[in-house]
């Protein structure tokens, strides 16, 4: 990957690359998940993203893509209560996981090693055993925290501001802010704006 940045002139350039589309396919069809807004199946999205890659790269590279809004479900909770989950539709997915897959390596080598949350090779299970190691060395006390509704909160250009800090390919940097507003269609099938979260 190392040597991929070396002869890229923009990160941009390696999101678009098939090779790296190809990656992100597989690990949405991996993911499984369900349709968003246009109805189109994981299963369907490496045919559309073959039929359709040129116009996509070059919607990639120029930061005109435009996302979907994503549909709004509801899931239930242990507790009893439901959960609102965003489901982004299949393609909009796999150029998440592109950017991802470029990105991660970048900014991941800066977080704590104390932090366990949506990381790659990193999860509960790390979290536990980290547990265990600091119960070994003497601590006695777990606080496992869950802040309320986080990600529906997070402020846009704060966000924005820190992923600045490591990304400056505007290009990447356009898609991303994209995502952030492209929006919810709700419960009851309206458009609605997204300003946060």
């Amino acid at each position: 990957m190392k040597e991929m940045y070396r002869k890229s002139s923009s990160l941009m350039e390696l999101v678009v690359r098939k090779e790296n589309l190809s990656t992100a396919v597989t690990m949405v069809r991996r993911n499984k998940g369900a349709a968003g807004v246009d109805g189109m199946d994981v299963d369907e999205v490496e045919a559309h993203i073959e039929k359709w890659y040129e116009p996509l790269r070059k919607k990639l590279l120029q930061g005109t893509y435009q996302p979907q809004p994503v549909k709004q479900v509801e899931i239930p909770k242990s507790n009893g209560d439901k959960r609102k989950l965003g489901i982004p539709c299949a393609r909009d997915r796999v150029v998440q996981q592109a950017i991802r897959q470029v990105i991660e390596p970048i900014i991941d080598p800066h977080f704590l090693p104390q932090s366990h949350g949506f990381r790659l090779n990193k999860g509960t299970h790390t979290a536990l055993k980290q547990c265990v190691a600091y119960y070994k060395e003497g601590y006695r006390v777990v606080v496992d925290c869950d802040l309320k509704q986080c990600f529906d909160t997070l402020n846009h250009d704060k966000l924005m501001y820190h992923l600045e800090q490591f990304i400056q390919d505007k290009a990447i940097l356009k898609v991303i802010r994209k995502f952030l507003t492209s929006g919810v269609i709700n419960l009851s099938s309206e458009y609605v704006e997204r300003k946060s979260g």
